[in-house]
């Protein structure tokens, strides 16, 4: 398996899985759309106006941009005859396994899912719909990683895997494309990053039509800004609201690789922030998102006492570990990339 991912994998990828997904859907934010009277903290002051979008990803099949990774996975190995009859298996926080029992369920093959016993309710509910043996173990991805290889080992089930296989980053990065068609002179893409199949695939197809990708993480789910202080995939602690989706405690080489490339930047976000971008969304589009998704808005979202002055609005700005601010003219797409949440936690208050 290589750790490298190139453009025309997930080229390949969007031929093999076209018309077996949604299309993405776009939505302009309208100048003022969050937190209110006040400073615009994605449009600014009226000379530094960008152009924002939300990709609404979360209305994908299986509610994430998971469907389009595990779609390509499992087509690839049917058109290849490599599925075998002990079916595939695959270790996630949810969204991974809802998606690969769904793709499974179409081509008639066995799912078995492992997930930490943290995993949402509304998940597990949902993958036993899919009809997947659906299997809880430890308290955190890597325990239910490693229950997961030995099933493989054992059964001979294929392994699939949440975050870190070419098959499954480039079918992700199939989205960039739709986006990139919606959006002529796209600027740049922000995205949340939990092992980082999603930025992989998406910061490969964006450096292809030179396209800036944001990575967001939760400042302690921080796999990949990790890595790439340490030059290599290192082990992090996981402890995040946003965890149920983006607490992988390592990332993937190909992440890396992807987030050492140019036109690639990381940040890190707060989970006050995280919570705030989700009650947002709420609040003024009624868009009731996971708190994995709620991350990539947050990087735009950050109050200004955290961005440091720029020499001119003209040049975007990363914060070091703390969000980014768009330039003057900037068109920006925000994926929002999943919604099996549990709406009830959303404060239920009246906008006008």
């Amino acid at each position: 398996m290589h750790t490298t991912l190139t453009y025309g994998d997930v080229k390949a990828a969007a031929g093999r899985i076209a018309g077996r997904v949604r299309p993405v859907a776009l939505s302009p934010v309208e100048p003022g759309a969050f937190h209110g009277a006040g400073h615009d903290p994605l449009h600014g002051g009226p000379d530094e106006t960008c152009e924002v979008w939300l990709a609404l990803e979360y209305m994908q099949h299986t509610g994430s941009f998971k469907a389009r990774g595990a779609q390509n996975f499992i087509q690839a190995h049917r058109d290849a005859g490599s599925l075998p009859e002990a079916g595939v298996a695959i270790a996630s926080g949810g969204n991974a396994g809802l998606a690969c029992a769904w793709a499974a369920r179409q081509q008639g093959v066995r799912a078995t899912v492992f997930l930490p016993t943290t995993a949402p309710a509304v998940k597990v509910a949902r993958l036993r719909g899919y009809g997947a043996d659906v299997r809880l173990v430890g308290v955190e991805y890597a325990e239910a990683l490693a229950a997961c290889e030995q099933f493989t080992a054992t059964t001979g089930a294929l392994a699939s895997h949440a975050y870190d296989h070419p098959l499954i980053a480039a079918g992700a990065g199939t989205l960039l494309g739709e986006i990139h068609r919606l959006i002529p002179g796209l600027d740049t893409v922000v995205v949340a990053v939990g092992g980082g199949g999603l930025f992989a695939g998406v910061a490969t197809a964006a450096r292809h039509h030179g396209i800036r990708t944001v990575a967001v993480e939760p400042e302690n789910c921080r796999a990949l800004n990790a890595a790439l202080e340490a030059g290599r995939p290192v082990d992090v602690p996981v402890d995040s609201i946003a965890a149920d989706s983006l607490g992988a405690r390592r990332t993937s080489a190909m992440a890396l690789h992807a987030a050492q490339q140019d036109r690639a930047h990381s940040v890190l976000v707060p989970d006050s922030e995280i919570t705030r971008a989700r009650q947002d969304l709420w609040d003024h589009r009624r868009i009731a998102v996971e708190h994995g998704a709620a991350t990539a808005l947050a990087a735009l979202t950050t109050p200004d006492d955290r961005t440091p002055e720029r020499d001119t609005p003209a040049e975007p700005v990363t914060v070091p570990n703390r969000g980014y601010r768009p330039a003057r003219g900037e068109k920006v797409a925000v994926v929002l990339c999943g919604a099996n949440t549990d709406p009830g936690n959303l404060a239920h208050r009246i906008t006008i």
